[in-house]
């Protein structure tokens, strides 16, 4: 009896492994195939934006966003996954940071430059999209290109460097988008006419430039300091 006992407990057992194993493969190739999908789009669009500043100069600055906003909608969009993915535990990125960055970006291109064709043709734009794929490049080349510990000093150039340089470039490009909010009057509340005014769009973006500032703070707090921590104990080991 106990025989068949510890036989019935060892076939559940064995099969709680392969089901647990099956699982992990479904959750490594569907972090691979997200991954491969971002670091194609960001790739292209550095690509891009590289060759025609070369190829045009100057006057590829102001038409960053005709050629790249498509493939950058798409990778925006799928980038909503990175806030689920942390939500149910499939990667260890905290839910928060992750929220801050795929929304404060969606906010830049959907709304600053996608809904005014004036933000459009700025040079604004091309730096962002610019900074973004150079970031995202960085950070995505580990999981799809199997890039060991000799690399990590591009993770700690991506946080120490262009985390705030695209931070600041976000926050210019919303400066340079207030007044044209204000004159165009998109996406006011109007108010009873008893009041005698309304709430412009660009007293929300004034808000949304404080909340960048302090999720920046929050993302430099969980990007830079496990970063040194890690460096140090690479630099221990070796």
């Amino acid at each position: 009896m106990d025989l068949q006992q510890e036989a019935t407990e060892s076939m559940a057992a064995a099969k709680r492994q392969k089901q647990c194993s099956v699982l992990g493969a479904l959750r490594r190739h569907y972090l691979f195939i997200y991954s491969l999908l971002e670091f194609l789009g960001f790739s292209w669009t550095f690509s891009l934006l590289t060759a025609n500043l070369i190829l045009y100069g100057q006057a590829a600055l102001y038409n960053a966003f005709s050629t790249c906003a498509p493939v950058l909608y798409g990778c925006q969009m799928l980038a909503v996954l990175e806030v689920i993915n942390a939500a149910v535990g499939l990667v260890r990125t905290p839910v928060f940071p992750a929220m801050i960055q795929v929304m404060g970006r969606n906010v830049i291109l959907f709304v600053v430059f996608g809904s005014l064709p004036e933000m459009q043709e700025r040079s604004v734009v091309f730096w962002v999209f610019y900074l973004w794929s150079i970031s995202e490049v960085f950070r995505l080349a580990f999981p799809v290109l199997k890039l060991d510990a000799k690399f990590r000093m591009l993770i700690c150039l991506r946080h120490a460097l262009l985390y705030p340089l695209t931070t600041l470039t976000e926050a210019v490009a919303v400066l340079q988008s207030l007044p044209l909010f204000d004159q165009s009057r998109l996406f006011s509340v109007p108010l009873p006419e008893a009041v005698g005014f309304s709430i412009s769009f660009s007293f929300s973006l004034r808000l949304y430039l404080l909340l960048m500032f302090f999720g920046f703070f929050i993302n430099i707090r969980h990007l830079v300091i496990p970063s040194r921590r890690s460096f140090r104990l690479k630099s221990h080991t070796d």
